[in-house]
């Protein structure tokens, strides 16, 4: 097994408090409702909390069907969350998991920085190339910046 680590960090006008509550603890209502044409709704088996699985039921038109991740920590004090990719996506013959940790960190301008670490797991000796570590940076990037896109043009919404 290979583990490969990517990160990366993001500004954001965003307070840590409130997109820490819109883009992990409302995001299986919150991401459906502002991408509906990439996610048909999300199903949380358990209280949401660690050892919850969390399947993201995705478009028609989509690569897969859906993603399924298991929740293994939520500190709502530190606004951190880690899960681990489980089903669909890339998980398969050549990667056995993912796991995401995101944490928003107040920054000096009262918003935040959004600090993303992914590791991906592969089968056997499989080392991932940069474009597919690419994709995996822009697809947790666009998902935060649709977010804070969304609490912008809401500034009540989460607030």
């Amino acid at each position: 097994m290979v583990v490969t680590t990517i990160s990366s960090e993001l500004s954001c006008p965003i307070p840590p408090a409130r997109i820490f509550k819109a883009a992990v603890l409302d995001a299986h209502n919150l991401l459906p409702k502002i991408l509906p044409d990439k996610i048909k709704g999300i199903e949380i088996q358990g209280d949401g909390g660690a050892g919850s699985i969390k399947q993201i039921n995705l478009a028609d038109d989509g690569p897969f069907a859906f993603i399924k991740h298991r929740i293994e920590e939520v500190d709502e004090s530190n606004f951190k969350c880690k899960f681990t990719l489980i089903e669909g996506a890339v998980i398969g013959e050549k990667i056995e998991k993912v796991v995401d940790t995101v944490q928003f960190v107040a920054s000096i301008d009262g918003g935040s920085i959004i600090k993303v670490a992914s590791e991906f797991y592969s089968v056997g000796d499989y080392k991932m190339g940069e474009d597919e570590l690419q994709m995996g940076k822009e697809m947790a990037t666009g998902t935060f910046k649709m977010v804070e896109s969304y609490l912008l043009e809401n500034p009540t919404a989460y607030a």
